[in-house]
This record gives C-alpha cells, structure tokens and sequence, in this order.
C-alpha cells in the first residue's frame, strides 16, 4: 500500500475513528486501525468489539493495499504534524509502516489486516432516514439521564422506539436513571412503522453525537434486534445493542399532577445555581416553597449555614413545599429550550412533570427530595 494525504483530512478523520479504540487492551489488534488504500480513496476502520466506525476519505492511491496501524499512535504522530502538511504512507515489508511527511519519518509496527474483526455481518431490516438535526436533538435532549450504575444494564442507553399516538406516528427517544426520566418525541419517518425498540449503549449514544456536531444534512438509520448502523455522508458507525428490556416508563409520568407552575426558565436555574453553593456535595437538595405567585428556593446545610432566594412565579394552586436535587434541576433547565419552565406538581412524594410548555414534544420526570 502506498497513500498520499492530506495532514488536516487524515486529522479529521483520525478523531472520528480513533476514540472508539479503547487504550488498554488484552487483545492487540483491537488497538490498531485498518487502513485500506483504494480507487475510492483511503478507508479507516476501528472498532471495539461493540462498536465499529468506518470512514473513507481523499487520497492519492499509488498502490493498493490494507494493513492495520495502532491508532492513538497514529493519531497523535499526525496531530502534532505542520498545517497544511502532506503525509506518505507505505508498507514496507510484511510487519511495517513507514509515514512521511516533510522531514519526518516514523516507522510503526503493524499487524495483518487479516486478524481485524468484523462486527457488521447480518441483515438489518428497518431502514430509514432522519434530518440530522433531528436525529441530534433526540440524542442530545435526553442522553444527560442515562443510567450510569452498571447492575441495571438496560438502563445504560438510550430507549428508541415508535408509537402512535392520538393518529400520528412518533420516533421517541427515553432515557432514565430512576430518579429523572426524559422523554423526546419527532415524527416517525418512512420506514420507521414496525421497527422494534432498541437500546442504543451509553458509548455508542456519545459516538454519534459527536459525528452530527459536522453539520451533517441527513442521516440514514439501519436496526436490526441486535444492531444499529448510523451513516453520514462520510461516516458509518455500527453499534451492539443492548440486550435486555426497557422498563415500562410510561407507569412513572404522572397524569394527575393539577397544580401549574410556569416561570421564567433563565432566573429559575441561576436562582437554583446559587442558592446550591451552599448545598453539601452529596445532598444538593434544593427546596422550593410556592405560595401565591411567589417561589422560595432555600438550601440549609449544617455545616456550612443556608441560602434563600425568592422569585416570581405564575402560581395559583394551594402552597406546596418540595425538595429536589439541585443538579437534577439545573440539568433539566438546559434542556428547555422555551424561555419559561411549566411544572406540573402534585405533592412532595410525588414525581413532578416538567416541559418548557404545555404540549411540547420533550418532557422530563423527575423524582422529589426529603428535604
């Protein structure tokens, strides 16, 4: 294999690939790329096992070929090369690479393209395609609520499904960690009718964030029971799912809670953001006391003494005192993206409902403080 390319396409296309390569690993071909050099150009390959991201950019092919180049090597040799630099690739015998660019030379180790892994055999048999920006505000809206805590797996991803509801054909996106739950509604594209719900894995969710930060047009989804596959215009992400069942989240949004609250999203989370700098790390409980369009946020912490601030609100129910966490709130408050909150409440014990207004296509959970 012999490949010209350009030092600031190969970055590019490094930083997509190379952070789906895991830096330890007790296999070792899973720390190396595969890179394919053909009239289409020049292919990357990298993949963990559960993921894999393949991405083919311009290059000047002199001969064809593949081998396998450990990838966080590689990539930081071509981030720390000039701009506008042109870097050389060549096999050199059966078990090396030599790279050029300018007066550099390295020289890497490689492994046979032969023991790469392939994770993409199999039928997908749902396949549709999304606005890109639709596809991003599904993830972006409600990955902060994936379940870290590794004993309930299926928690660990995102919950993709369609439903109809009252006649209209929904894409939905949920996520929850048991104490907040977010739940984010597009229409259902062509194609999309009988897909089964899938759980798309906490990395896997992160990965094609950060390929849709490009400004990419269209993306176009394949699922299988056991597999997702995302493609970009350059860009093909092919992820495992997660093999369990998402909890019924439907039982936990409440549909009784009648005292409304609506305030102004912008002085609600910097009036919660201060008043939990008081807050013990580990609590963070903030408590609201509404009365009378008026809402009292307060934090007592015995250690470090306590906090209120009091702002106006469009209240009008009986006077409610609840706790919640802080962060949970503030977390939640960036989600909006009206300027006003409306939260449905119904008494301290109870999870409260909240939306930037009525009927939005996003809607958060979120489960009270003893406070």
């Amino acid at each position: 294999m012999k490949v010209t390319v350009e030092r600031s396409t190969l970055l590019k296309s490094l930083g997509h690939v190379h952070r789906v390569v895991e830096r330890r690993n007790t296999i070792p071909i899973l720390s190396n790329l595969l890179l394919s050099g053909a009239e289409a150009g020049l292919r990357l390959k990298a993949t963990d096992l559960d993921i894999e991201v393949v991405e083919t950019i311009a290059a000047d092919v002199a001969e064809p070929g593949a081998t396998t180049v450990p990838a966080h090597t590689l990539y930081d040799i071509v981030r720390k090369l000039p701009d506008g630099a042109q870097v050389s690739l060549e096999t050199t015998g059966e078990t090396g690479l030599t790279l050029r660019s300018g007066r550099s030379r390295f020289q890497l180790q490689t492994l046979p393209e032969s023991d790469f892994p392939d994770i993409t055999a199999g039928e997908m048999a749902h396949r549709f395609v999304l606005p890109a920006g639709e596809f991003k505000r599904l993830i972006d809206k409600t990955q902060f609520a994936i379940s870290t805590e590794e004993t309930r797996y299926y928690l660990n991803g995102i919950y993709l499904h369609t439903l109809d509801v009252e006649g209209r054909s929904l894409l939905r996106a949920v996520a929850t960690d048991g104490h907040r739950l977010a739940r984010v509604d597009t229409a259902a594209p062509a194609g999309a009718a009988g897909m089964p719900g899938v759980i798309i894995p906490r990395k896997a969710v992160s990965e094609i964030q950060k390929l849709l930060e490009d400004g990419e047009t269209e993306v176009a989804i394949e699922l299988s029971a056991t597999k997702i596959r995302v493609a970009t215009q350059a860009v093909v992400l092919t992820s495992k799912l997660i093999d369990g069942t998402f909890p019924d989240y439907q039982r936990v949004i409440p549909s009784g809670n009648d005292k409304r609250l609506t305030v102004d999203k912008g002085d609600f989370a910097a009036s919660v953001d201060r008043v939990s700098t008081i807050s013990s790390e580990r609590g963070r409980a903030v408590k609201l006391s509404m009365a009378d369009g008026r809402m009292t946020l307060s934090v007592t912490n015995p250690d470090s003494g306590s906090a209120t601030e009091e702002i106006e609100v469009d209240y009008d129910a009986s006077p409610l005192d609840i706790g919640f966490n802080a962060r949970y709130l503030m977390d939640i408050a960036a989600q909006l993206d009206g300027d006003t909150a409306l939260l449905k409440l119904a008494d301290p014990g109870s999870p409260t409902v909240i939306q930037d207004r009525e009927g939005a296509s996003a809607l958060y959970v979120l489960m009270p403080m003893r406070v």
